[in-house]
């Protein structure tokens, strides 16, 4: 397959890598010194089972010079999508499939504003990796899970192209009859995740031994599950018990993207997260009083330093 990495992040890039050991045509788009590193020495992964690298296809910071491809990959910051997704246009085909892997429940939507809805997938992704240098992406523990599908869930050719890639090159991509409930149910766990960590300024294990922070987690988590069901999404009854359990089995340094980004002065995606759940809160009409907390505790670093 022809397949884009927009942009070449930790998710991207962790994909470009798998991919492109099978021999996939990968084309990588990336800037400034990242784009450097990859096109001189290839894009590393290093994995906890070894470091891995690939020289791909094409790598660019200019769309125009990749053409039409059958899949992208798109992986940003939540405040790049619309810079981002117009970036993706000269690589449309008519059957091209953008697959949406964001922070949040409102990436598929937001594409769908940009680039053509018939080209527009729906996904969430659960791995964790970064960029650690220029031109390598590491990731943290051996878990990973890619899943996606059509925005209505219809049967799809280029769905199974896509999902068969990434199972052959090794990547856990499972099927599912609900993308929707999916991307929700990880929304559940990470808008208390990223509002947490970030807001406390700690981890997980801060949050399973100091029993307030506990507490407070657990409401969050109950915020964003009425959320989802007001919206009409099919959340598992016991959602709020299976994300308090997941919980309980994560690494105990965890902390959210959101807190690690605080802690280097980056700008914070928060209107997609915690601010996401403000604005939800609103349109369906059930309050969502702890997730508004956590998001104007936040504002202030919402540009970074």
């Amino acid at each position: 397959m022809k397949i884009a990495t927009v942009a070449t992040g930790g998710i991207g890039g962790f994909l470009a890598v798998k991919l492109g050991l099978r021999g996939h045509q990968v084309a990588t788009i990336a800037r400034g010194a990242h784009l450097e590193a990859i096109s001189k020495n290839g894009l590393v992964l290093e994995a906890p089972n070894g470091k891995f690298t690939v020289h791909p296809w094409i790598a660019t910071d200019n769309p125009e010079q990749v053409g039409e491809v059958d899949a992208i990959i798109f992986g940003v910051k939540g405040d790049d999508l619309e810079r981002a997704a117009r970036a993706c246009l000269p690589m449309l085909g008519a059957d091209t499939v953008v697959v949406p892997f964001l922070n949040g429940v409102e990436a598929s939507d937001r594409l769908a504003k940009i680039i053509p809805e018939g080209n527009v997938a729906n996904g969430m992704a659960q791995v964790s990796t970064t960029i650690s240098a220029p031109g390598v992406i590491t990731q943290t523990g051996e878990f990973n899970r890619f899943v996606f599908a059509e925005r209505d869930n219809r049967p799809s050719e280029r769905i199974d192209a896509l999902r068969q890639a990434l199972t052959d090159a090794g990547v856990s991509a499972p099927e599912t009859d609900d993308v929707e409930r999916d991307v929700w149910s990880k929304f559940v766990l990470f808008s208390a995740m990223s509002g947490v960590t970030a807001a406390g300024r700690c981890r997980i294990e801060d949050i399973m031994n100091i029993q307030e922070l506990g507490a407070l987690f657990q409401q969050v988590v109950s915020e964003t599950a009425a959320l989802g069901r007001a919206s009409g999404v099919a959340l598992d009854d016991d959602i709020e018990a299976k994300t308090w359990q997941i919980a309980q089995t994560l690494p105990s340094t965890m902390r959210a993207s959101t807190a690690i980004d605080l802690e280097h002065g980056r700008p914070l995606e928060i209107e997609w997260i915690s601010g996401a759940a403000a604005r939800l809160s609103e349109s369906v009409g059930v309050d969502a009083p702890i997730n508004k907390a956590l998001y104007a505790l936040l504002l202030p670093h919402k540009h970074g330093r």
